[in-house]
């Protein structure tokens, strides 16, 4: 499958956008943990996908989005870290959940170190958004993009002060 992509600019740094034809392929703040190879990947031009993603984003730190629309593509990663992926889209806007209660959900209490593991793999950041994922008193730990953005993005999303 051939991806096409492009990079933006954001309040939290360089982000990374990548898509098919028709759906969006991933999200990555530059440089982060976990970043896939993306040099086979074409830089696009007028590529529709890729432009609503971007303009999402961008209002997405403007406070104007609170849920993307952006049409995803099936995500390349086991069965587990695609279940934890979608479990991700169903934490609402500027509200948190821990890595424990995610392997509750999925009926699998003893999975914490592995939905760990898969929450940091997500390739979507922001719009599945792994950044609202907490450890299990509510500390601020893991983020493939860096604490100190896991931390911004919480606060512009008023989950935290």
């Amino acid at each position: 499958m051939s991806l096409q992509r492009i990079h933006i600019q954001t309040p939290l740094g360089p982000m990374l956008i990548a898509a098919s034809e028709q759906a969006l392929a991933g999200v990555w703040f530059e440089a982060q943990q976990h970043m896939p190879d993306y040099s086979t990947w074409d830089i696009a031009r007028d590529h529709l996908v890729l432009q609503h993603a971007a303009l999402e984003i961008e209002r997405y730190f403007n406070g104007q989005t609170l849920v993307f629309s952006t049409p995803r593509m099936a995500a390349w990663g086991t069965d587990f870290q695609k279940e934890v992926w979608e479990t991700l889209m169903t934490i609402p806007y500027g509200q948190t959940v821990t890595y424990g209660e995610i392997a509750k959900r999925l009926n699998r209490p003893n999975a914490v170190r592995a939905v760990g593991g898969a929450v940091g793999r997500n390739p979507w950041s922001l719009i599945a958004p792994c950044h609202r994922v907490v450890g299990a008193k509510g500390g601020l730990t893991g983020y493939a993009g860096g604490l100190e953005r896991k931390i911004a993005l919480l606060k512009l999303e008023g989950a935290i002060r």
